[in-house]
């Protein structure tokens, strides 16, 4: 084929693409004015950003007015009856009946000893003790044959048929066998008692909880040597778990010996628990413990709880506020109080306030505080009982800023 021959046609500039493209122009960029005015209305109007909070709800308490906190301290949740279960002989484990956090009755079986051998024993006592009952029962026979034999012959003697030897030997023979029975009857008493001792070692080879409780630790398993002493090295057990009476819990507070003369017998303290710091415990002083530590130079107090609840666990940590009492005046009103954690409140412009959550948005509120009891701030106005306050990122919260709730 005969290539095509370029001409000047091929070469002259086609405008109208460009008149079309200058009057596209003004159409896009107008397009884009639009989203962007769209975009920053809603920036403006749309939803704000959430913000992540901790919560608190405002609790009335039954806390005097007219007490107030003299002194503050902390502590522990201590079990008074807490006990570390183990046997009363040395022996392996064959079975563990407990696990960590049972309820277990007093009584009741946690766990099990090889009794193999105790068995055997026992097995043996009782055989003895048949062996010498038999025994005894031939001997009263025999003794009954000796006391006749005996009246014959002193028959005889007086008949004049045997002479007198031969009633000392019959009357000799009764008293023999007379003691051998009372030895049998002895021998049948020591076997009744050796099957006793026996039957006492199986009896331990089963151990019992002495006291109801929880178990908070288990400290053996099966095929384990376990022994009231420690024996055997690393090998042996010492414990098969630890039983805690949660019916005996109590508080135990190291105060300081400069302020231990604020501290009486049966005051009235408010407690609140690291875990859950806006519950108010009531309780009471039951006794300073007549003994200071020389090392740290503070003084032990136990102190009792008004109720007790399943949140209350051995070893927790606790804040205890003592306090005040005196009588109260006509003025001064005993009526339940409300009270918030300290960290709710915020200051602006001398002027108290918190935020509370309603739904999923936060609304500024105005309070009027009164007397700290604790950890927590009562609340005089402002506030129900109920509502929720936000006790953590208040840093980042505005009025009508929409929430997250975190646990």
């Amino acid at each position: 084929m005969t290539p095509s021959t370029p001409s000047l046609d091929d070469l002259r500039i086609d405008r109208d693409d460009g008149v079309n493209n200058r009057r596209r122009w003004p159409w896009i960029v107008l397009l884009c004015l639009l989203l962007l005015a769209g975009g920053g209305w809603w920036w403006w109007t749309g939803p704000a950003q959430l913000v992540e909070v901790r919560v608190a709800t405002a609790q009335e308490t039954t806390v005097a007015a007219e007490d107030t906190a003299v002194l503050n301290a902390s502590g522990y949740v201590a079990a008074r009856r807490r006990a570390t279960v183990s046997s009363k002989v040395t022996g392996k484990l064959i079975e563990v009946a407990v696990e960590e956090g049972m309820a277990v009755r007093e009584g009741q079986i946690l766990a099990r000893l090889d009794d193999s051998t105790v068995r055997s024993q026992l097995a043996l006592a009782r055989a003895r003790l048949a062996a010498s009952e038999r025994g005894f029962a031939e001997q009263e026979v025999r003794l009954h044959e000796a006391e006749l034999t005996l009246g014959r012959t002193r028959r005889l003697v007086d008949e004049g048929v045997v002479g007198r030897a031969d009633i000392d030997g019959a009357e000799a023979e009764v008293g023999s066998l007379a003691a051998r029975i009372a030895l049998a009857r002895e021998q049948v008493v020591v076997s009744e008692r050796e099957i006793d001792v026996f039957q006492t070692q199986l009896d331990d080879m089963v151990i019992r909880a002495p006291f109801s409780g929880v178990a908070i630790s288990k400290d053996a398993e099966e095929g384990e040597m376990i022994s009231p002493i420690s024996a055997g090295g690393g090998f042996t057990r010492t414990g098969i778990c630890t039983l805690v009476d949660m019916e005996s819990l109590e508080i135990e507070v190291d105060v300081n010996e400069s302020y231990i003369n604020r501290v009486q017998d049966d005051q009235r303290v408010v407690a609140n628990l690291d875990a859950y710091p806006d519950w108010d415990i009531p309780g009471t002083v039951i006794t300073t413990v007549p003994a200071a530590d020389r090392q740290r130079a503070t003084v032990l107090v136990r102190i009792a709880f008004d109720e007790l609840d399943p949140r209350l666990l051995p070893d927790m940590g606790v804040k205890v506020a003592f306090l005040e009492e005196r009588p109260p005046t006509a003025a001064e009103v005993t009526g339940p109080r409300l009270l918030i954690p300290a960290d709710a409140l915020r200051t602006e412009n001398g002027q108290d306030i918190v935020f509370i959550v309603r739904g999923d948005l936060a609304e500024r509120r105005a309070v009027r505080t009164g007397s700290a009891v604790g950890t927590q701030v009562e609340v005089v106005a402002g506030l129900t009982a109920g509502e929720r306050v936000v006790v953590d990122g208040l840093d980042a919260l505005l009025d009508g800023d929409r929430v997250v709730v975190v646990e």
